[in-house]
């Protein structure tokens, strides 16, 4: 046989494989407008379950046996998930924007890109639109690896009554990018957020040391403002490189290669156990020697992972603080029950900000 009928046999085979893919996505569609039916009849307007998801995914990667990786088969499921979930009701996102930042980005990474977004200008906004019902959901950064915690979004949560109803992991890559005016022998000015420029710190300082850093609101605003300046550059990702129609100079200029972004997603509703959680807390402690140690012991002693814990300021006295703490665990766990129930004796106040599924993608 031939090459030219190898690949005839081949590809009349992949045909046939794509024709029962789509019947099959087809039919699962045809399943979700009838989840959906039922929802309506019993009243139950929450389309979205992000344990169920969560669960699903898992599933998925679990049973994966290649050749396509366990995440990439995750993310083709979790736009198919994405377009079923729009013919129910598409979910409306609002993010920390302008369009084309990262956390547009993880947005789209966590609920596909059937989702409807909507940028604001501040995180507080973010907060404001999901507790007004505006939309479903709002995302927000909350840690960076590199340059550690986004002390505004912890500190808007002292505030706020909403829940954390989901998290996304992000690996950050930062380009240098140029538009079709600037002259790249000359450039003399780069624009970027001020946590990306931090993030490519040793970068500048070894390849443009004598050009002017100029921090501005978000990764989007440096791309859009050097489309006009013939000497200018921007630090940005692929999201706004491509919004923008500019060219990448240098491509992953980020100063360590594991440097990634964790996003909150926030809600109004508790997310029920999935079966690989994380809660978050906000602690009052005691001002009183052994405050610390009291609130941390009986999580040691349970064996219960802390992933997180985080001191801010409080607001209602000098001198007095709290503690963000995030563990592994759901709040409804026995075990994770009574550590709770244990702590919130020998503290002022303890609130959960949400239990929800750990990080898939």
């Amino acid at each position: 046989m031939s090459n030219k009928e190898k690949l005839s046999q081949l590809r009349e085979k992949i045909d046939a494989i794509d024709s029962q893919i789509l019947a099959l996505i087809s039919e699962r569609a045809g399943f979700a407008q009838q989840v959906a039916e039922v929802k309506q009849k019993a009243g139950d307007t929450n389309y979205f379950r992000p344990e169920r998801e969560a669960q699903v995914l898992r599933d998925i990667m679990r049973k994966n046996q290649g050749p396509l990786g366990n995440e990439e088969i995750a993310r083709l499921f979790r736009e198919i998930m994405s377009a079923c979930l729009a013919l129910e009701q598409p979910i409306k996102v609002a993010f920390l924007g302008p369009e084309g930042t990262f956390t547009q980005e993880a947005a789209l990474k966590h609920f596909g890109h059937s989702a409807v977004t909507e940028p604001l200008n501040a995180i507080d906004e973010v907060f404001r639109e999901v507790d007004a019902g505006a939309v479903n959901y709002g995302v927000v950064p909350v840690e960076n690896s590199t340059e550690g915690v986004i002390n505004h979004t912890l500190d808007t949560f002292l505030d706020s009554s909403l829940k954390i109803c989901g998290e996304v992991e992000l690996r950050i890559h930062h380009h240098l990018l140029v538009g079709p005016s600037t002259h790249k022998d000359t450039i003399s000015r780069i624009y970027s957020h001020a946590q990306s420029l931090a993030q490519c710190r040793k970068w500048l300082d070894a390849h443009y040391p004598k050009a002017e850093r100029v921090a501005v609101s978000s990764n989007a605003e440096a791309a859009r403002r050097i489309k006009g300046e013939w000497n200018s550059a921007a630090i940005a990702g692929d999201m706004a490189a491509e919004l923008y129609g500019l060219e990448k100079l240098s491509e992953k200029i980020e100063d360590r290669p594991d440097n990634s972004t964790r996003f909150l997603i926030i809600g109004r509703e508790k997310i029920a156990i999935s079966g690989d959680d994380k809660t978050s807390i906000i602690v009052a402690a005691r001002n009183e020697p052994g405050a610390l140690h009291n609130l941390l012991e009986p999580f040691h002693r349970e064996g219960i992972d802390l992933t997180r814990v985080e001191t801010r300021p409080s607001r209602t006295g000098k001198w007095t603080y709290v503690f963000f703490v995030d563990f592994k665990g759901h709040k409804d766990d026995p075990k994770v029950a009574e550590v709770l129930a244990e702590v919130s004796q020998v503290v002022a106040e303890l609130r959960v900000l949400g239990s929800y599924p750990k990080a898939v993608l």
